[in-house]
């Protein structure tokens, strides 16, 4: 039964629609591996087995099951809400939360076959990219339980790491998607913003924050995110292309295709590991027919940019819950809080400015090059109980969010981003790298592609952590 957690996810949906698997017999699997697994990681915060076991057994009696992802199981991020199902953000204010209604995505992969199977831990309201809270605690990398597995996504890469989930879904406003699927030696897909419409929300226009796919490979990345993407009339900036456009085939001849390749996105300072493992990858690129040279973007302006919006966001969204609760949050939610409190309308319009700015520099630069190659994280997974980072490579760092650019550079361009698995680090454990690889806007098919190429080429996803050894590879 154990193999059955391996085996890629689309394979896996045909398999059960082919009736060559049982839903029960699927979902019975993944159940016993939470249970054999999840103590040891903890990432998984909310499960509901008997729930799940129900689900399937009613998807085996119907006669003509439809939906692509055939009763597969889905352990939701617990941001988003589940009808019926605790759904706490990470907080001690909603630690007994029992929402009445599902979010869009949980209403649209439902829709599309999946089963709820439980909910996967992020920090408190999804803020900082280290995956701890008051509620359930420290998420543990699975490569090492001493460090940290990112975040805010962090459960959701955890669990699909070591064969609890075939898939996840998770979001990424700084880093989210990026940073765990990283540090957890999986795919980590940021969309271009709309791609996949987040309802309910306190601000509709918003494109800073997006959802996305988590999975252990390019191929079922893509899967998931063609049952995710798609238009929703509630979402005025959802992408009118259906998400089945992306269940195409990935393969793609990518000779002379131009690959700007940066080493630290204008000067950020970088954890000699993680320079160590992509320079050994830059090869694979070559092999592939592309053409390299090294370049970046300007980012001038995007830490301002970034930092007011977000502030400005965190203000949107708990501006309530600080002036009532305030001494029940945690310290950099209430800092980011402050933040938003402090900015004069000059300094949002500024922010806006430059994020525009930001947009067009990026565009132009990918009408030279086809793609932008750089890192995802400036370091590798740090220990499980620091918050964050104070220092990369000799560099003292300014905040919690300081740590992060690599990630947030590309997400104030609205550029669509993945992290694939690159390698691993030289430690007496070795910890995961991965590269990111960024797009033109709106081409989130050829970034997947390519993504695909370099995952052929190199199979680090097969490289499974310790705690799920002795199952059988694909």
């Amino acid at each position: 039964m154990t193999d059955i957690c391996f085996t890629p996810a689309k394979k896996l949906a045909q398999l059960i629609r082919s009736r060559k698997l049982s839903a029960t017999e699927v979902m019975r699997a993944f159940i016993a591996q939470v249970e054999r697994v999840n103590p040891q990681v903890n990432a998984i915060v909310t499960f509901v087995p008997e729930l799940a076991l129900k689900k399937a057994k009613e998807f085996d009696r119907k006669k003509n099951p439809g939906g692509p992802l055939a009763a597969l199981p889905i352990a939701y991020k617990d941001l988003v809400s589940t009808r019926g199902i605790r759904t706490t953000k990470g907080s001690p204010l909603y630690r007994d939360h029992v929402p009445d209604a599902d979010d869009a995505i949980v209403e649209r992969l439902a829709a599309a076959g999946a089963i709820t199977l439980g909910k996967t831990n992020t920090p408190e309201f999804g803020a900082g990219s280290q995956t701890f809270n008051a509620v359930f605690g420290a998420t543990k990398n699975p490569y090492d339980p001493a460090k940290t597995c990112g975040g805010s996504s962090g459960g959701a890469a955890v669990a699909v790491a070591t064969g609890m989930l075939p898939f996840a879904d998770g979001s990424d406003l700084a880093a989210s998607l990026r940073n765990p699927g990283n540090y957890c030696n999986v795919v980590g897909f940021r969309p271009t913003p709309g791609r996949v419409p987040a309802w309910p929300a306190s601000n509709a226009w918003n494109t800073l924050s997006v959802l996305g796919p988590v999975a252990r490979t390019v191929a079922d990345a893509a899967f998931l995110f063609s049952a995710m993407a798609g238009p929703d009339p509630r979402v005025p900036t959802s992408c009118a292309e259906p998400g089945k456009n992306f269940a195409r085939p990935l393969a793609r001849d990518f000779r002379k295709t131009k690959i700007a390749w940066s080493r630290s996105l204008g000067g950020l300072p970088m954890d000699p590991r993680v320079s160590a493992v992509l320079e050994k990858q830059r090869g694979v690129f070559a092999a592939l027919g592309c053409r390299i040279e090294e370049a970046e973007p300007d980012f001038s302006g995007a830490t301002e940019s970034f930092e007011a919006l977000r502030a400005l966001a965190f203000l949107q969204n708990h501006e309530q819950l600080y002036r009532e609760h305030r001494a029940q949050l945690k310290q950099t939610v209430i800092w980011n809080i402050e933040q938003g409190l402090k900015l004069t309308p000059e300094a949002i319009a500024r922010a806006e400015t430059l994020r525009t700015q930001l947009f067009h520099r990026m565009r132009a630069f990918l009408t030279r090059y086809d793609f932008l190659l750089c890192p995802v994280n400036q370091l590798p997974p740090f220990p499980v109980d620091e918050e964050y980072p104070r220092r990369i490579a000799g560099t003292k760092l300014g905040n919690y969010l300081d740590w992060m650019k690599s990630c947030y550079y590309i997400t104030i361009t609205s550029h669509p981003a993945i992290s694939v698995p690159a390698g691993f680090t030289s430690d007496p454990l070795p910890l995961p790298v991965g590269l990111q690889i960024v797009g033109r806007y709106g081409d989130d098919f050829g970034v997947l592609q390519l993504a695909h190429a370099f995952e052929q080429e190199t199979r680090i996803w097969r490289q499974r952590p310790q705690i799920a050894a002795g199952l059988h590879r694909n």
